[in-house]
Protein backbone atom coordinates (compact mmCIF):
# COMPACT_ATOMS: atom_id res chain seq x y z
CA UNK A 1 0.00 0.00 0.00
CA UNK A 2 1.31 3.31 -0.85
CA UNK A 3 1.39 6.24 1.76
CA UNK A 4 2.60 9.94 0.62
CA UNK A 5 4.08 11.69 2.90
CA UNK A 6 3.61 16.09 2.33
CA UNK A 7 7.47 17.03 1.70
CA UNK A 8 6.56 20.26 1.66
CA UNK A 9 5.86 20.96 4.70
CA UNK A 10 9.02 21.91 6.96
CA UNK A 11 10.69 18.64 8.47
CA UNK A 12 11.67 20.55 11.76
CA UNK A 13 9.98 20.34 14.99
CA UNK A 14 11.21 22.15 18.22
CA UNK A 15 14.41 23.20 16.07
CA UNK A 16 15.02 19.47 15.63
CA UNK A 17 15.16 17.53 12.16
CA UNK A 18 12.58 14.79 11.82
CA UNK A 19 12.29 12.27 9.38
CA UNK A 20 9.47 13.56 6.60
CA UNK A 21 7.11 10.24 7.49
CA UNK A 22 7.09 11.97 11.09
CA UNK A 23 4.29 14.37 10.61
CA UNK A 24 2.97 12.29 8.23
CA UNK A 25 2.32 9.31 11.19
CA UNK A 26 0.31 12.26 13.08
CA UNK A 27 -1.76 12.79 10.19
CA UNK A 28 -2.62 9.10 9.45
CA UNK A 29 -2.93 7.91 13.72
CA UNK A 30 -5.16 10.84 14.15
CA UNK A 31 -7.37 9.80 11.18
CA UNK A 32 -7.64 6.40 12.77
CA UNK A 33 -5.50 4.97 9.19
CA UNK A 34 -2.87 3.16 11.87
CA UNK A 35 -0.93 0.71 9.11
CA UNK A 36 -0.70 3.67 7.15
CA UNK A 37 0.62 5.39 9.95
CA UNK A 38 3.13 2.42 10.78
CA UNK A 39 4.25 2.07 7.50
CA UNK A 40 5.08 5.94 6.91
CA UNK A 41 7.28 6.47 10.03
CA UNK A 42 9.17 2.58 9.47
CA UNK A 43 10.18 3.67 6.29
CA UNK A 44 11.81 6.73 8.38
CA UNK A 45 12.93 4.90 10.85
CA UNK A 46 14.78 2.08 9.36
CA UNK A 47 17.81 3.63 8.91
CA UNK A 48 17.95 5.45 12.07
CA UNK A 49 17.00 2.41 14.24
CA UNK A 50 20.13 2.54 15.97
CA UNK A 51 20.71 6.55 16.79
CA UNK A 52 19.40 8.66 19.62
CA UNK A 53 15.64 8.64 17.86
CA UNK A 54 15.78 5.10 17.41
CA UNK A 55 13.70 3.20 20.29
CA UNK A 56 11.60 7.25 19.75
CA UNK A 57 10.26 5.96 16.56
CA UNK A 58 9.97 2.45 17.49
CA UNK A 59 8.08 3.00 20.45
CA UNK A 60 5.73 5.73 18.01
CA UNK A 61 5.50 2.80 15.24
CA UNK A 62 4.31 0.24 18.00
CA UNK A 63 1.80 2.46 19.47
CA UNK A 64 0.06 2.54 15.75
CA UNK A 65 0.84 -1.55 15.52
CA UNK A 66 -1.06 -1.58 18.28
CA UNK A 67 -4.50 -0.16 17.02
CA UNK A 68 -4.06 -2.07 13.99
CA UNK A 69 -4.52 -4.89 16.25
CA UNK A 70 -7.49 -3.83 18.05
CA UNK A 71 -8.88 -3.19 14.88
CA UNK A 72 -8.73 -6.68 14.48
CA UNK A 73 -9.95 -7.39 17.53
CA UNK A 74 -6.83 -8.96 19.05
CA UNK A 75 -5.99 -7.65 22.58
CA UNK A 76 -3.23 -9.70 23.20
CA UNK A 77 -0.94 -8.39 20.61
CA UNK A 78 -2.45 -4.78 21.19
CA UNK A 79 -1.14 -4.70 24.93
CA UNK A 80 1.95 -6.44 24.73
CA UNK A 81 2.65 -3.55 21.62
CA UNK A 82 1.30 -1.00 24.00
CA UNK A 83 3.44 -1.34 27.29
CA UNK A 84 5.97 -1.63 24.86
CA UNK A 85 5.82 1.62 23.58
CA UNK A 86 4.99 3.16 26.87
CA UNK A 87 8.42 1.70 28.11
CA UNK A 88 10.31 3.31 25.31
CA UNK A 89 8.72 6.40 25.16
CA UNK A 90 9.38 6.68 29.32
CA UNK A 91 12.86 7.29 28.03
CA UNK A 92 12.81 10.45 26.53
CA UNK A 93 12.15 14.00 27.96
CA UNK A 94 8.34 15.50 28.05
CA UNK A 95 7.70 17.06 24.55
CA UNK A 96 10.17 15.18 22.94
CA UNK A 97 9.73 16.42 18.99
CA UNK A 98 6.90 17.97 20.45
CA UNK A 99 4.59 15.19 21.27
CA UNK A 100 2.64 15.59 24.09
CA UNK A 101 3.96 12.51 25.98
CA UNK A 102 2.06 13.04 29.05
CA UNK A 103 -1.41 12.51 27.11
CA UNK A 104 0.43 9.94 25.13
CA UNK A 105 1.03 7.93 28.56
CA UNK A 106 -2.70 8.73 29.69
CA UNK A 107 -4.02 7.51 26.05
CA UNK A 108 -1.76 3.96 26.74
CA UNK A 109 -3.03 3.65 30.09
CA UNK A 110 -6.76 4.60 29.17
CA UNK A 111 -6.66 1.69 26.33
CA UNK A 112 -4.84 -0.88 28.28
CA UNK A 113 -7.66 -0.45 30.49
CA UNK A 114 -9.93 -0.97 27.97
CA UNK A 115 -8.58 -4.03 26.56
CA UNK A 116 -8.18 -5.54 29.75
CA UNK A 117 -11.89 -5.03 30.67
CA UNK A 118 -12.41 -6.22 27.28
CA UNK A 119 -14.14 -2.84 25.96
CA UNK A 120 -12.26 -2.46 23.20
CA UNK A 121 -14.11 -4.32 20.66
CA UNK A 122 -16.52 -1.60 20.69
CA UNK A 123 -14.84 0.65 19.98
CA UNK A 124 -15.05 2.41 16.01
CA UNK A 125 -13.95 5.65 14.75
CA UNK A 126 -18.10 6.77 13.61
CA UNK A 127 -18.05 6.77 17.81
CA UNK A 128 -15.18 8.54 18.15
CA UNK A 129 -13.70 5.53 19.92
CA UNK A 130 -10.30 5.85 18.46
CA UNK A 131 -7.49 7.64 19.51
CA UNK A 132 -5.74 10.95 18.86
CA UNK A 133 -1.85 11.52 19.63
CA UNK A 134 -1.27 15.39 20.24
CA UNK A 135 2.13 16.52 18.84
CA UNK A 136 3.11 20.81 18.76
CA UNK A 137 4.27 20.58 14.92
CA UNK A 138 5.88 23.87 13.53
Amino acid sequence: MGVSVDTARANVVAGAPVPAGYRAFFDHFNAGRFFAAHEVLERDWLPRRDGPEGDFFKALIQLAGAFVHVEKGRAGPAMALLRLARTRLANYPAGHLGLDSTAADRLIATWLNRLEGGEAHNATPAAGGWPRLQCGLD
